[in-house]
């Protein structure tokens, strides 16, 4: 049986990062950005679509919040409505030294600063 390629979508995403580790989360955050780059812009908007189930981490739940708008405001579309339900009450910076939290102040998407998460572009570009 010959199976046809199917990109990442932010839900299956969500899915992968329930189970994995830090770093097995960040590897699939680059995988997802990698495979979101290579898909048409028109076929792009369907892999945002679906509500990603929580990961058990509200952290990374609203970060794939962020990520998703982000994208979608990349490609000039508005973000899915599902993304409105999620931010956190107090700051997350997932790289935590003090070069990496200013570098996230300055530079982080405003998709992300808004919800409470201090990431910066440059952390997204790394795929």
């Amino acid at each position: 049986m010959v199976r046809r390629y199917e990109p990442l979508t932010v839900a299956r995403l969500g899915a992968l990062l329930a189970d994995a580790d830090e770093t097995r989360r960040w590897r699939l955050v680059a995988e997802f950005l990698e495979e979101y780059r290579w898909e048409p812009s028109e076929r792009r908007a369907a892999l945002l679509q679906q509500e990603p189930l929580t990961t058990g981490d509200e952290h990374w739940d609203v970060f794939l919040a962020a990520l998703t708008e982000h994208l979608a405001a990349k490609d000039g579309r508005g973000a899915p409505a599902w993304v409105e339900t999620r931010s956190l009450r107090r700051f997350w910076f997932p790289f935590n030294t003090r070069a990496a939290r200013v570098d996230a102040v300055v530079h982080a998407p405003a998709a992300f600063r808004r919800r409470g998460v201090f990431v910066s572009a440059q952390e997204l570009n790394v795929a």
